[in-house]
C-alpha cells in the first residue's frame, strides 16, 4: 500500500479523531483554541500534500488501498478544491463576536429551556462543530476518489452524517433548525437506501462492485452467468437508475431537490456555505466518476435520463426561484439551477465538458462562500439575528456600498455576466454541450439563465434603488475573518472571470502533452459506445 498517496485522507482522519479527544478531555473553556488550530493545520497540511502529489502521479493515475481508491490528477483537483473551500468555510464557522456566533451554546439542551439560557449566560462555546467538519471533509475527499461502489457508499455516509448534525446547531430559531436537520436526515436516508439498492443491482449484473470490473461487464453484456442466454439488462437499468437517485439527491437536481431550500434556510449560515460549496463539488466529482468509468459503456442507458433531469432542474428551479422572498431559500434554488447547468457538461461526455464542469464547480464555490459571508453580516434592527427577507434589504447599497457592491458582484457572477467567473463557467459548459450535439439543452440553459438573471437583478435593485423606510437593515461590522472571506470571493470571481486560462488551460490537455485522466476516461467512453 502506498501510504504517501493516502496521506491527505489519513491527515484529516487523524485530526478528526484527535479533535474528538479534545472534546472528551479538555476543559470546556479551553477547547476552542486547540480545536481551531488543529482543524486549520489539518486542512493546510492536506492541501500541501495534495499539491505535492500532483507531480508524483502519472497521467493515467493509480489506485491505492487494495484498489478501493483512485488517485489521478482529476481526483486531486476535486480534493484540492474541496480542501480550499472547506478551509474558507472554516473561517466563517470560527467567526465570533458582535452577535455573529451562529451556533447553539449547547446543542444538547432543549430550545428555550432554563438550561439553554444558563449556557448562553455562561458563554458556552460550540467546539463540537470542529470534529464534525473534519469528518465531513474526510467523506468529501473520499467521495470523488472512490474506485468501487461500497467505498463510495461509505464515503457518502461519512460525509452526510456530520452534515445532518451540524444543520441542527443554529443558535437562533433552533426549532426550525432542528426541523431542517430532521428533514435532511430522513430524505438523505431514503436517498442512501436507493443508492445501496442500486449497488445490489449492479453487483447482480456485473458480479462485482469494482468500477473496472463493472466496466468490463458492461462491455461484455453482463457477468459470465448471463453468457448462456440470460438477460441482465433489467438489472443494469435498475442499478443505473437507483445509483443515480442517490447521487442526484446530493447534487440537488430536480426532482430530488426538495431538501435544499429548507435545509439552507434552517442550518447555521456557515454550515449552509460549507454544504453549498464543498458538498456540491464532492457530489459532482462522484457523479462524474460513476457515469464515465463503470457506466461509461452504457451511455445510451443514462444519457436520456440525464437529459430529462437537466432540463427539469434548470426550468423548475428557475421558475420557483422567482417567487422566493428569503435570501437563503433563493440561494438554495440558485444552487439547484447551477446543478442543472453543470449536468449539461456531464451529458456532453467530452474532455471539454468535464473541464468546464470542474472549472464551474471551483468558481461557483468561491462565489457562493462570498455571498453567504455577506448574508451573515446583515441583521435585524436590534442586531440579534440575520435578516433574510429580501424586501427588508432596501437601502443597503446606500448605507453600506462596499458590502452591497460585493454581493452585487456575486449575484452578477451567478447570472453569468461577462468578466465574472460565472460567465466563463457557463460558456465552457454550454460550448461543450453544443459541440456534443446537445443544442436543445443549451437553449434551455440560456433561457433559464435569463430567468435567473431577473431575480438576481431584483436583489440589486432592492439594495441600491429602494427607500429603506423605517425598517432599515443593520449591518454588523465585518471582522477580519468574514471580511477576508468576502475579499477572497471578490478576488476569485474577478480573476477567474478575466483570466480563466490560469485554470482552464491546466484542465484541458494540450496537443503536445499526454491526455489528462479525464481525457482518458472520455476516450474510453467514446470507444465503448462506438463499439456497441
Amino acid at each position: 500500500m502506498d501510504w504517501w498517496l493516502l496521506a491527505p485522507l489519513l491527515t484529516v482522519f487523524a485530526a478528526g479523531v484527535l479533535a474528538v479527544l479534545f472534546e472528551a478531555f479538555l476543559p470546556q473553556g479551553r477547547r476552542r483554541g486547540p480545536q481551531i488550530g488543529l482543524a486549520v493545520l489539518a486542512l493546510l497540511t492536506t492541501f500541501v500534500l495534495l499539491v505535492l502529489q500532483v507531480g508524483s502521479v502519472g497521467q493515467e493515475g493509480t489506485t491505492v488501498a487494495a484498489g478501493a481508491l483512485a488517485v489521478d490528477r482529476t481526483v486531486l483537483f476535486f480534493q484540492g478544491t474541496i480542501t480550499v473551500l472547506a478551509l474558507v468555510s472554516l473561517v466563517l464557522i470560527t467567526e465570533r463576536g458582535d452577535g455573529r456566533d451562529a451556533f447553539a451554546a449547547q446543542a444538547a439542551t432543549v430550545p428555550g429551556s432554563e438550561e439553554e439560557r444558563a449556557h448562553i449566560m455562561a458563554g458556552s462555546q460550540h467546539t463540537e462543530v470542529y470534529p464534525l467538519v473534519l469528518f465531513a471533509v474526510l467523506g468529501m475527499l473520499m467521495f470523488p476518489a472512490s474506485n468501487d461502489f461500497l467505498t463510495m457508499f461509505v464515503a457518502l455516509e461519512v460525509m452526510s452524517l456530520p452534515l445532518y448534525l451540524m444543520c441542527g446547531l443554529a443558535r437562533r430559531r433552533r426549532l426550525f433548525s432542528q426541523e431542517a436537520a430532521v428533514k435532511y436526515f430522513l430524505l438523505g436516508a431514503f436517498a442512501s437506501a436507493f443508492f445501496l439498492f442500486g449497488i445490489a443491482m449492479v453487483y447482480g449484473y456485473a458480479g462485482s462492485v469494482n468500477f473496472a470490473a463493472v466496466r468490463e461487464a458492461v462491455a461484455a453484456g453482463g457477468a459470465p452467468i448471463f453468457a448462456d442466454g440470460g438477460n441482465g439488462e433489467p438489472l443494469l437499468l435498475m442499478g443505473v437508475g437507483l445509483v443515480a437517485i442517490g447521487l442526484l439527491f446530493k447534487v440537488g437536481a430536480v426532482p430530488f431537490h426538495n431538501w435544499k431550500p429548507d435545509v439552507y434556510q434552517g442550518a447555521p449560515t456557515p454550515i449552509t456555505a460549507l454544504m453549498a460549496s464543498c458538498t456540491l463539488v464532492a457530489a459532482f466529482g462522484a457523479l462524474l466518476r460513476v457515469f464515465f468509468v463503470p457506466f461509461g459503456g452504457s451511455a445510451d442507458v443514462w444519457e436520456p435520463m440525464l437529459w430529462t433531469v437537466a432540463v427539469l432542474t434548470m426550468v423548475v428551479a428557475a421558475v420557483v426561484a422567482v417567487t422566493q422572498r428569503d435570501i437563503k431559500r433563493l440561494l438554495a434554488y440558485s444552487s439547484v439551477v447551477h446543478a442543472g447547468f453543470i449536468l449539461t457538461a456531464v451529458v456532453a461526455g467530452s474532455t471539454d465538458g468535464l473541464a468546464g464542469a470542474m472549472f464551474y464547480l471551483g468558481a461557483y464555490g468561491f462565489t457562493t462562500l462570498g455571498a453567504f459571508a455577506v448574508v451573515t453580516l446583515v441583521r435585524t434592527k436590534d442586531g440579534a439575528q440575520e435578516l433574510n427577507e429580501i424586501d427588508r434589504w432596501a437601502g443597503l447599497g446606500r448605507r453600506h456600498p462596499a458590502l452591497a457592491g460585493a454581493l452585487a458582484l456575486f449575484l452578477l457572477a451567478f447570472a453569468g455576466i461577462p468578466l465574472t467567473s460565472g460567465f466563463i463557467g457557463k460558456f465552457a459548459v454550454f460550448e461543450a454541450a453544443l459541440s456534443a450535439g446537445a443544442a436543445p439543452l443549451v437553449v434551455v440553459g440560456v433561457l433559464s439563465s435569463a430567468v435567473t438573471a431577473f431575480f438576481y437583478v431584483r436583489i440589486i435593485v432592492v439594495m441600491f434603488f429602494r427607500d429603506p423606510g423605517h425598517e432599515a437593515p443593520t449591518v454588523v461590522r465585518a471582522g477580519v475573518l468574514t471580511g477576508g472571506v468576502i475579499t477572497l470571493g471578490v478576488a476569485a470571481t474577478l480573476v477567474l472571470g478575466v483570466f480563466p486560462g490560469l485554470v482552464l488551460d491546466n484542465l484541458v490537455p494540450s496537443q503536445d502533452s499526454g491526455p489528462e485522466p479525464t481525457a482518458v476516461m472520455v476516450s474510453q467512453v467514446t470507444a465503448d459506445s462506438g463499439g456497441e
